[in-house]
């Protein structure tokens, strides 16, 4: 398995609070630092390479559209001057769309990348998006292995089964709640927390010298910390603002490796949304 994507817990909020303007500049004495802030999102064109993503809505649609044109007013109060997306590294699909798309002659599509990444970067004047996704393993075979091989096949099948009934849970939330209610939600530390937690349940499959489990928490661990060193590239100023678009089962992780570089500010949606 490829990706591992949208391990959710839903966690009930309210609805979101009014967008107040919120200052990017340092407090006095305080060196300026490049700023990142990682967007967790679902994956809005639902392309079924991933069991754990939600059943998304039409964002075509006219109501899912003004959501859209929200969550963009709140994030251009970040006033990113860099949009990175989940794309591959340097992908030239990406430098032809984004460019067609200014010149006319492109229709975005409901994948998160068009309609967060190409309209924000257009409407913030950017002329190019940066794609720096990094390829990696998640080698879940061997822990599926490991699990019937030692007799617990239930085990994994009900970890594997809470992750899909808080699945469920999490597209009944998105019917009855804005696109920026619901990544509010996902955002959130409490339930970045339990997503992140759903992997190192995965690293309790193996022993020593068989760690199936660690192995695939590594693996995904070294994946994030490429992306992370691509976004990196990205920060080579004080004054840079960068904003980084990925699948929420990647938000814990890139939030662990941005907050950790003491050369960096992290930042998080909620504080654009007060």
């Amino acid at each position: 398995m490829k990706l591992f994507l949208g391990l959710c817990a839903v966690v009930l909020v309210a609805a979101a609070p009014a967008v107040s303007q919120q200052s990017t500049t340092p407090k006095p004495g305080v060196a300026a630092r490049p700023e990142v802030l990682v967007l967790g999102v679902y994956h809005m064109a639902n392309p079924g390479h991933d069991m754990f993503n939600m059943k998304a809505d039409d964002v075509l649609a006219p109501k899912r559209q003004r959501e859209i044109a929200q969550l963009i007013e709140v994030l251009k109060r970040f006033n990113p001057t860099k949009v990175a997306i989940e794309a591959d590294f340097g992908s030239q699909r990406v430098s032809r769309e984004y460019s067609d798309y200014l010149a006319g002659k492109y229709t975005l599509s409901s994948n998160e990348i068009d309609q967060i990444g190409y309209r924000l970067a257009e409407e913030m004047g950017h002329k190019a998006v940066y794609a720096v996704d990094a390829d990696g393993e998640f080698p879940f075979l061997p822990v599926s292995n490991y699990a019937k091989a030692n007799g617990r096949s239930k085990e994994l099948e009900s970890i594997m089964a809470e992750v899909g009934e808080m699945v469920k849970a999490q597209d009944a939330y998105l019917a009855s709640h804005t696109v920026l209610e619901t990544l509010l939600y996902m955002n959130a530390d409490e339930k970045v927390a339990q997503d992140v937690g759903f992997y190192y349940r995965e690293a309790h499959f193996g022993e020593a010298y068989d760690w199936a489990g660690a192995d695939l928490v590594a693996d995904w661990f070294r994946r994030n910390m490429r992306i992370f060193s691509n976004v990196v590239q990205l920060a080579d100023s004080p004054s840079e603002r960068v904003l980084v678009i990925f699948g929420a089962g990647h938000l814990g992780w890139l939030r662990q490796d941005f907050a950790n570089d003491p050369s960096l500010r992290l930042r998080k949606l909620a504080e654009f949304t007060r």
